[in-house]
C-alpha cells in the first residue's frame, strides 16, 4: 500500500518559509521543527521544508530553472486571500482570471517557489472548456 505522507520543499530557511505558509493556511508549524526541518501538518500529510545549502530559487516562468512543482489553493474570495498573501510576503506573477470571476493567479513565496490561489469552485472542466457555475 502506497500512501503519500510528506511533500517537501527545499529553502534556505525552514522557519521563515513555515511561518509564511502557516500564516496562509492557517495551520500551525509542527512541534519540533527547526532550522534543518520544519513541517505544517494537513490530516495525514506533511508540508515540509528542508535546509538546502546553495539554494537556487526556480524562476517562473523561465524554462532555464523551472518551478519544479507548485501548491494550488482553491478560495472564496480570491480578492481577499490575495491582499492577505501579498501582506505575508507573496508576490503576485501572473493572473488567470476570467470575466466570470474564476481562474486562477500565480504568486511567489518569499524564496520563490510559485504558488496560485484558484476560485474554481463548481466548475465543471471538459474537453470544450469549462461549464461555469449558475451564479444567484
Amino acid at each position: 500500500m502506497l500512501r503519500l505522507t510528506d511533500f517537501i520543499i527545499d529553502c534556505p530557511d525552514t522557519m521563515k518559509l513555515a511561518a509564511f505558509y502557516s500564516a496562509v493556511t492557517g495551520r500551525p508549524i509542527k512541534e519540533g521543527s527547526d532550522g534543518n526541518w520544519a513541517g505544517i501538518t494537513f490530516g495525514e500529510v506533511e508540508l515540509a521544508f528542508i535546509r538546502v545549502d546553495d539554494y537556487r530559487a526556480p524562476q517562473w516562468p523561465d524554462s532555464e530553472h523551472p518551478k519544479q512543482f507548485h501548491l494550488d489553493f482553491e478560495v472564496d474570495d480570491i480578492e481577499s486571500e490575495q491582499r492577505r498573501v501579498l501582506d505575508l510576503g507573496a508576490t503576485l506573477q501572473q493572473d488567470f482570471i476570467g470575466p466570470e470571476g474564476y481562474g486562477w493567479r500565480v504568486y511567489t513565496d518569499p524564496v520563490g517557489h510559485p504558488f496560485c490561489l484558484c476560485r474554481n469552485k463548481g466548475v465543471i472542466w471538459t474537453d470544450q472548456g469549462p461549464i461555469w457555475p449558475k451564479r444567484d
